[in-house]
Parts: C-alpha cells; sequence; structure tokens
C-alpha cells in the first residue's frame, strides 16, 4: 500500500496561506463596518494587514506579517496608534516562517509573547471521500436559518474542550454572533451538521487562491464526541477538493482535541503563530 507523503511547508506556501488569513480577515473586518456604519480601519503593513473591525471584535489584529520585509519603526508606530485610539493592544499574529528579525523587532518595542496557534494543511491530491457516521448530515446551511445556525456556533463557542492549550482570545457571546454574521456577510461559506434532525454544529469555509480554509467549527456539547466535527471537516474537503484548491488549512490551539483529530484525518502540522501583545 502507498504511504501519504507529508505536506511540507516552505515560505512560499506559507505566504500563500498567509495571504489567505489576510484576505479573510479584511474582508469580514469591512462587512463590520458596513454593518456598523462606524469607521474601523485597514492598513497594509509588510505583506499583511492590521484590521479593526468594532470592539471586542475578534479581527482586532495585525495578520500576515513579515513575508514582504520587516517593517519599519515609522509604520509600526502608525498602527500602534490606530489601535490606540481605538482603546484596543496590538496584538500581533506572527508566522514563525516570517522574516526572523520582526520578533526581536516586536519584543524591542514591548510586545509580549501571550500564546501560540498551530497552523495544519493537508495536500488535496485526490478524491476526498464525504464520510458521515450514522444519524450526522451536513449540508451547506441556508440563508433562512442564519440565525439557528449562529446561536448553535456560539453557544458551541463558550464551551471550549479542556484538551491542550486554552485559546488565548475570549470573546463576549455578542462579539462571536456578530463576527460569524460578518463572515457570512463578507461571503463566507457555512455548513450545518444535524444529529438525528436536530442542528448540532457548523463551520465555516472559504478559498482563496487554492487555499481552503476551514474556520469556525464548532459543537454542540450535547453532540460532541459523536463524529460531528469529522463530518464537517469531510464534507469542506470534498467540496475543496471539488473546487480545484490544492491545499486546506485547518488552525487549532497546540495540543487541543481539534489538532488531534485534524491529524488523525491528515493533516500535517505547518508551521506555528505566535500571539504578540502591545497594550
Amino acid at each position: 500500500m502507498a504511504t501519504r507523503s507529508p505536506l511540507f511547508c516552505d515560505t512560499a506556501l506559507a505566504r500563500r496561506i498567509e495571504r489567505a488569513e489576510t484576505g479573510l480577515i479584511a474582508d469580514t473586518s469591512r462587512a463590520t463596518q458596513a454593518r456598523t456604519g462606524t469607521e474601523g480601519f485597514l492598513i497594509p503593513i509588510a505583506g499583511g494587514m492590521a484590521s479593526f473591525a468594532e470592539p471586542d471584535s475578534p479581527f482586532n489584529k495585525v495578520v500576515g506579517l513579515g513575508f514582504d520585509g520587516v517593517p519599519s519603526a515609522a509604520e509600526l508606530d502608525v498602527i500602534e496608534k490606530a489601535f490606540a485610539d481605538q482603546g484596543a493592544p496590538t496584538q500581533v499574529e506572527l508566522a514563525h516562517l516570517a522574516e526572523s528579525a520582526i520578533g526581536e523587532l516586536l519584543s524591542d518595542r514591548g510586545y509580549r509573547l501571550e500564546s501560540f496557534e498551530n497552523v495544519l494543511g493537508l495536500a488535496l491530491d485526490g478524491d476526498q471521500e464525504r464520510v458521515t457516521p450514522p444519524g450526522i448530515e451536513v449540508r451547506r446551511s441556508t440563508a433562512d436559518e442564519l440565525d439557528a445556525w449562529i446561536a448553535v456556533v456560539a453557544d458551541a463557542s463558550t464551551y471550549q474542550d479542556t484538551q491542550g492549550l486554552p485559546w488565548h482570545d475570549e470573546f463576549p457571546r455578542e462579539a462571536i454572533e456578530n463576527a460569524e454574521r460578518d463572515f457570512a456577510a463578507a461571503g463566507g461559506i457555512r455548513y450545518a451538521a444535524f444529529r438525528d434532525g436536530v442542528l448540532a454544529g457548523g463551520a465555516d469555509f472559504r478559498i482563496t487562491e487554492g487555499i481552503a480554509q476551514l474556520a469556525g467549527a464548532a459543537t454542540a456539547p450535547a453532540h460532541r464526541r459523536r463524529g460531528v466535527q469529522s463530518a464537517l471537516v469531510a464534507a469542506r474537503l470534498a467540496d475543496a477538493n471539488a473546487a480545484g484548491c490544492d491545499v486546506a488549512v485547518i488552525i487549532t490551539q497546540p495540543g487541543s482535541k481539534s489538532q488531534e483529530n485534524a491529524q488523525r484525518r491528515g493533516f500535517d502540522l505547518l508551521y506555528t503563530r505566535a500571539t504578540l501583545v502591545k497594550h
């Protein structure tokens, strides 16, 4: 039997993934600003983007930094002032495959390392089987069930699994609901999972330049350990393969159940992002 080769991540692939992440954050941040009518900001910097959507938003951060050179002190001054004017810290998610000088630069400016997250990837070089356990149904979520879908995902997100490191960010329920609504408004695709006919979980999906982003997955506590997450992953991988994507990406906390499940499904650990914060 042929064995699968692990997906190797060089700086070119990391750049593609970080560019896709930057696009997701920017598009959703614009949707937030359109919903609220308030003025946030999107400021390009060193191949990435600094985003402020609204208070307490998960899209308030600097992403994709360090794949187009090292930012200057003047550029960072502008970014830090923009966040400070909004009463928010400057939070940078820095891939360890980015320019190595950036970590030293940020440390010298008073940034503190607060957490990590893992980026896992799967090469989509063959058919992806859409497998669902008995009693589980997964399909794309329809517009008329948006409120119910958001309610389930928001509820599930407040009950994190205890395995592995906790998420650095904790957001109010309203912020999670708004984020999901804005992701949908920005063109994101939603999947709904049903267990014995009951809405049990949901997940987000987006395609950018051949990168399939598997994001926002959550399962209601009463339906966990029943194969709901595996079915959501399988459905999105099948659609990513059909759409011609070559790589699928999942973001997890180190040592978490989500990482364990992703690696069982064949995902490889590609690189780690450090969360550096200046208050």
